[in-house]
């Protein structure tokens, strides 16, 4: 099925700027909805249900993993995340652009699903600048911001596999670069057809005369 809002699934290494940069297109564009996650780990101090996460008990998140309502799920640290199916679909239908915040493994779950989800990868314009970046911050120790280093370079590995690059040196630079892509997803054939479906019918019944003239 071919919807009129697409998917947008934006990757990068901690520290790259990836939440301000979605954030900022979310501000930008009320036309694109945030998919928040689900999972089972508790809340921490100021998050919000629904809003960082949906939180779930452990048998909860199962049920909705039994019953398929999950693009892509994952354990880590003990703990279950997953993305909804329905929740997307039921945006995408309507005509709304999603947007994940999620990681590479989940980014190749995604698109081995479909194959139209856009992966969008963020990138320091350096190793150096993002060790910075992380230092700047003041959230982490040293041997924790070794360890998120060591992680993006691994992360890094995996650039070839996006569908764009956005090199996030000067953030209005990337957030011009960002709104772009967005706006290169909306003109794909697939998505303008569908929301154009009078002219989708008009044009399938003139290629289809065509081709008896021949």
């Amino acid at each position: 099925m071919t919807y009129t809002g697409s998917m947008l699934m934006v990757v990068a290494p901690s520290g790259a700027g990836k939440s301000s940069l979605v954030n900022a297109l979310l501000k930008q564009d009320q036309d694109i909805g945030l998919s928040v996650s689900f999972t089972t780990r508790a809340p921490r101090p100021g998050e919000v249900n629904g809003r960082e996460y949906n939180f779930l008990s452990e048998a909860e998140f199962l049920a909705r993993q039994e019953a398929g309502d999950f693009l892509e799920w994952a354990k880590v640290h003990g703990n279950y995340y997953g993305t909804s199916k329905s929740w997307i679909e039921s945006q995408m239908k309507n005509g709304r652009d999603v947007i994940l915040e999620i990681d590479w493994q989940g980014a190749r779950q995604v698109q081995a699903i479909i194959p139209e989800a856009i992966w969008i990868f963020i990138l320091p314009p350096s190793i150096q600048a993002l060790q910075d970046r992380l230092l700047h911050r003041a959230q982490d120790d040293e041997a924790t911001i070794q360890k998120r280093v060591a992680a993006a370079k691994e992360e890094l590995t995996h650039v070839t596999e996006a569908d764009y690059l956005i090199i996030n040196d000067d953030f209005e630079t990337a957030l011009a670069e960002l709104n772009q892509v967005v706006l290169a997803s909306r003109l794909r054939k697939g998505s303008q057809l569908a929301r154009y479906q009078k002219l989708a019918q008009e044009l399938t019944q003139e290629h289809g005369a065509a081709n008896k003239q021949k």
